[in-house]
């Protein structure tokens, strides 16, 4: 087959491919940066509007969970989901839904789970209270400071009657937080987590689910009950118009480049 003279392929195309000239070279080089360049770009504006979105997702969803939470805190009571029930109880459908409860604290079974609170560092009081029935569900009875974290010296704050519990239902917070790890072994909270609580207090038949007790007074002042946080921090419009904004920047570069280009071709 002929490679000059009108055969095919071209004997041209094939000098072409192998043309390994320093110009040659250079010129390949500098189309496939200016390609690796062009694809970061667009790599770069995709991800940015990505998070972008992302962040119009999280405000619909904090949107809808403040409207959720205020209608919640504010209806009639009801009382706290029974064994048969617990089954059904989510995160979506029940919490922060004000519920009561009766039964006896048991405050030899109290467990201290760390809190920073607008009264300042402290712990969380969660004791078991026994429910008629034999199941038990454990209740945030509130904040102490950390000198007052032995129970001994908050003794008229140790009820040991039967007691009428009102409060917010909360969704048990497994293993800890995103900072510290709950430590079970040596009994150190961060998080209240009913499984592994219940657990290390040798407590069988809990509720999936702990109530924080609302603002009524212990004798004696503590724990301090009623500070359950149901004011969420919404700044996610903010950050989606951030990252809307930083994915101009990558485009526009890339727009600008592209014009340069072109007009110089032209030229």
């Amino acid at each position: 087959m002929a490679l000059a003279g009108g055969g095919w392929p071209p004997a041209k195309v094939f000098l072409a491919m192998a043309d390994t000239s320093p110009d040659r070279t250079q010129k390949r080089n500098s189309v496939a940066g200016f390609a690796i360049f062009c694809g970061l770009m667009v790599a770069l504006t995709v991800a940015l509007v990505a998070l972008g979105l992302w962040q119009v997702e999280r405000l619909a969803w904090k949107r809808e969970l403040i409207a959720r939470v205020e209608e919640r805190v504010h209806t009639e009571q009801v009382g706290a989901p029974a064994q048969a029930e617990w089954n059904k109880v989510s995160r979506a459908d029940d919490e922060y839904r004000r519920v009561s409860v009766a039964g006896t604290l048991e405050n030899d079974r109290e467990t201290l789970v760390y809190a920073s609170t607008t009264l300042g560092p402290g712990y969380w009081v969660l004791t078991p209270l026994r429910r008629t029935d034999g199941t038990f569900v454990l209740i945030n009875r509130g904040f102490v400071p950390t000198d007052r974290r032995d129970p001994s010296t908050r003794s008229e704050g140790q009820v040991v009657s039967t007691v009428v519990i009102t409060g917010l239902l909360r969704i048990t917070e497994p293993k800890g937080t995103v900072i510290r790890s709950n430590d079970p072994g040596t009994d150190r909270w961060y998080s209240r987590d009913v499984d592994a609580i219940a657990d290390r207090r040798g407590i069988d038949g809990v509720a999936p689910y702990f109530i924080d007790a609302d603002a009524t007074p212990n004798p004696g002042g503590l724990p301090v009950g009623g500070l359950t946080q149901i004011a969420f921090a919404n700044n996610h419009l903010v950050y989606a118009i951030t990252w809307f904004v930083l994915s101009l920047m990558p485009s526009g570069l890339l727009v600008f480049v592209l014009s340069n280009e072109s007009r110089a071709r032209k030229e």
